[in-house]
């Protein structure tokens, strides 16, 4: 293969896909209340992130790879493959593209591309795995970017949060504002808007109301097209609905390829325990 595929550790891809396509990561920062900074996935799994975030009194604070620690993977794609594509976090989410932006201009070279995916968590996932597959294809960088343009068109992102507890504490829903949520069971629904920034775009009661809504958003959205699409659906520490959200929408849809995955820190912070995503 010609070209290296680099993307964030928000990509929540498991494993066994980074393994397959050689996709590397690079990590971002998790900072918690005792002031300790953790890499995100390197030093910090999702076991453990949800245990200390349920400890943490404030929101924890994510930060962007600084420039320097993206010029080494840059190079080292380079010496790897000859070309290097870097598939980002939303730019609307984080400052992580544009630190590979700087990275990319500190080491003058036309053989790296920068690319926004204006999503998070498996929606940036699964456009790196869509940016393997046609590097496999022998396709030109450029085209590739093309290509990956036309998809970031089309990407959809749809969640629903379990707690605001999370919301609350970074400021986003006064304290009462969120009990006055959680007593009355209410869930929102969030989509991903064409700047890459999550809003809420309804509000159900209940937890399977909830769900159950976001299979019928699904399906109004692009049922036509999802069996030719790989469908991601992530989650904070949540593994059997996220299953069971899973055998739903291959049972209806069908899609030609499914990933479940935990969430990662730095999105699963916003998202709160028991978030659930679908990235499609």
């Amino acid at each position: 293969m010609a070209l290296k595929v680099i993307t964030d550790t928000s990509c929540d891809l498991p494993e066994e896909e980074l393994e397959k396509y050689g996709i590397e990561m690079v990590p971002l920062k998790v900072t918690f209340d005792d002031g300790k900074t953790y890499l995100d996935r390197f030093e910090l799994n999702p076991r453990l992130f949800v245990e200390k975030m349920r400890r943490s009194k404030i929101l924890p604070k994510t930060a962007a790879p600084d420039p320097h620690t993206l010029i080494e993977y840059f190079e080292r794609g380079l010496k790897e493959a000859g070309e290097v594509i870097f598939v980002s976090i939303s730019s609307g989410l984080s400052s992580t593209y544009q630190a590979a932006c700087l990275a990319k201009d500190m080491l003058k070279t036309d053989k790296i591309k920068i690319f926004d995916t204006l999503t998070a968590s498996l929606g940036t996932g699964i456009m790196a795995i869509k940016a393997c597959e046609m590097g496999l294809k022998g396709l030109s960088l450029e085209t590739i970017v093309r290509e990956m343009e036309k998809i970031r068109k089309e990407r959809e992102v749809i969640f629903t949060l379990d707690t605001l507890e999370n919301v609350v504490k970074g400021g986003r829903l006064s304290r009462l504002e969120g009990l006055a949520a959680d007593f009355l069971h209410i869930k929102p629904i969030l989509r991903g808007n064409a700047k890459g920034v999550p809003e809420i775009v309804e509000k159900v009661r209940g937890r399977k109301k909830a769900i159950k809504r976001m299979v019928e958003m699904v399906e109004e959205i692009a049922g036509q097209v999802m069996g030719s699409k790989i469908v991601g659906i992530s989650h904070v520490n949540c593994l059997e609905e996220a299953h069971q959200l899973a055998e739903q929408i291959k049972n209806r849809f069908n899609p030609r390829k499914m990933i479940v995955s935990d969430m990662s820190a730095t999105v699963g912070t916003y998202a709160g325990e028991g978030g659930l995503m679908i990235n499609f």
